[in-house]
């Protein structure tokens, strides 16, 4: 769901099939408590880090009122919900989120903002809502991190949920990030000011990272690796597209959150189907397995990273010709990642490689420096996506940043992208040569831009047609499987 999109409703607090309590039990769960405060948890590592990214904020918006909720559940069937993660923004300002929060960047008559967090507050046993509601209560779903348990953690001023309408009615100029909190959508809604600029600026907060969110993407494709050999490893006994999400999914979910996105397991002509997620298929000796996954870390940035392999741990001589061909034009648009170059020029390089190469294997209908300008583009038939993106607490980061960021701006140290050139050769596609036809080949890596050029923080997983058949022999997954 984009953010822009309406929330659907939060899950009901109560279901048909829930007997109502009588009152002797109500009274019964009013007593008996050990009401002594719990130890306080530790301040998140990167408290001040967060704090210098509100003061950002502030500084873009002087004088109004900023509303920045965690969002709300969704429902993922009748009166179950899916895994909850706050919104990208509320994460990127806060650290970590709990359904219904909300940050408010109160402005001071002096300048500047107060940042406050409201929040569920403790457990009140008096109130029958523990136990009675489906949906909050602390016996159904667990205790909220309450409002001492929050100033501790997050350093932020905590507030009762229930006082956050008092405060945006006392304003008359604000900006609330909508479509996350229905409830918080209908409280600005007399607000006056940017909505939509809020929602721009948050964007370009994250379009350089610092150094922690970039030790962050680097765990996070550190995970990512280990999860890619959990899955060649389990090759030779792998036999349909689920199972291979599966084992991906164990290692995502061990040491991490989750994965950042739908995992991509695509063998066979389901290679050629860029977005395929139903991961309903088989998987056959000899064919390719087209892995795009990537490991959400407890802290929810993620990894994205595509390696095409083979599942029998060779090459086919028309598999290791289409792969080589996108390993070539991968390492062009790698070269071009350093400060001052343009967004798009990996993606230039690569269909530079990836045009001429189709002209060689005698795919390509016309000269490739014809098909390159601007209005022919004919070798995108058999590559049908651009080969960067922005990468953070997104997958695709930082969306709804201005729109130079992706066109005329330059890029600097600390932002991070992806580059992942590839080939869809349909099955159907009788202007590909029968051997081709049904092979899709897409390598993706995520790069960080430093001062003097790039690193690759996915490095760890080959992506050189040799080393890629000795890293996966050495894994166990040989021509036998």
């Amino acid at each position: 769901m984009t953010e822009d999109q309406a929330a659907p409703p939060a899950p009901p607090r109560r279901a048909s099939h829930d007997i109502q309590p009588p009152a002797a039990l109500l009274d019964f769960l009013r007593t008996g408590w050990d009401e002594s405060a719990p130890a306080l948890p530790g301040r998140i590592e990167s408290a001040d880090a967060l704090a210098a990214r509100r003061e950002r904020l502030s500084a873009r918006f002087p004088g109004l009122l900023l509303v920045i909720p965690a969002g709300v559940e969704r429902v993922r069937a009748n009166d179950t919900v899916y895994r909850f993660r706050a919104g990208t923004d509320f994460l990127h300002l806060v650290g970590e989120g709990e359904p219904r929060e909300v940050l408010v960047l109160v402005p001071r008559p002096a300048g500047g903002h107060d940042a406050v967090l409201h929040t569920e507050p403790e457990v009140d046993h008096q109130r029958p809502e523990f136990f009675t509601d489906r949906a909050r209560g602390a016996l159904w779903v667990g205790p909220p991190r309450g409002l001492r348990a929050t100033r501790a953690r997050l350093g932020l001023e905590s507030r009762p949920l229930g006082e956050l309408a008092g405060l945006v009615r006392e304003h008359d100029r604000g900006a609330v990030l909508r479509g996350l909190d229905p409830e918080v959508d209908a409280l600005g809604a007399d607000l006056a000011g940017p909505g939509d600029e809020l929602a721009q600026a948050l964007s370009d907060l994250r379009v350089v990272k610092d150094a922690g969110e970039i030790a962050e993407l680097a765990r996070a494709c550190d995970l990512t690796r280990r999860a890619f050999e959990d899955v060649v490893r389990a090759l030779p006994t792998t036999r349909t597209e689920r199972e291979v999400e599966v084992t991906f999914f164990s290692r995502a979910r061990r040491e991490g959150h989750d994965t950042g996105y739908l995992t991509i397991a695509a063998a066979g002509t389901h290679a050629t189907v860029l977005h395929w997620s139903r991961n309903d298929g088989l998987v056959r000796p000899g064919d390719l397995l087209l892995l795009d996954a990537g490991v959400e870390t407890d802290r929810h940035y993620t990894a994205d990273v595509t390696r095409t392999l083979p599942v029998s741990g060779r090459f086919t001589p028309a598999q290791r010709e289409v792969y080589t061909l996108v390993f070539e034009a991968q390492q062009a648009a790698l070269a071009a990642v350093r400060p001052g170059a343009g967004f798009r020029d990996p993606h230039h390089r690569a269909m530079e490689v990836l045009a001429h190469g189709l002209e060689r294997m005698g795919i390509l209908p016309e000269p490739a420096v014809q098909s390159l300008r601007d209005d022919r583009q004919l070798h995108r038939r058999y590559t049908l996506h651009s080969v960067s993106h922005w990468l953070g607490l997104d997958v695709h980061d930082c969306a709804r940043a201005r729109e130079t960021v992706w066109t005329t701006e330059p890029l600097a140290p600390g932002m991070v992208l992806t580059v992942e050139p590839g080939l869809y050769f349909q099955p159907d596609d009788l202007t590909v040569p029968e051997r081709y036809r049904g092979i899709g080949v897409r390598i993706e890596d995520d790069v960080v831009v430093t001062e003097s050029g790039s690193t690759v923080l996915s490095a760890g997983l080959p992506t050189d047609p040799d080393v890629v058949e000795t890293w996966m022999a050495g894994l166990g997954a040989g021509s036998d499987g």
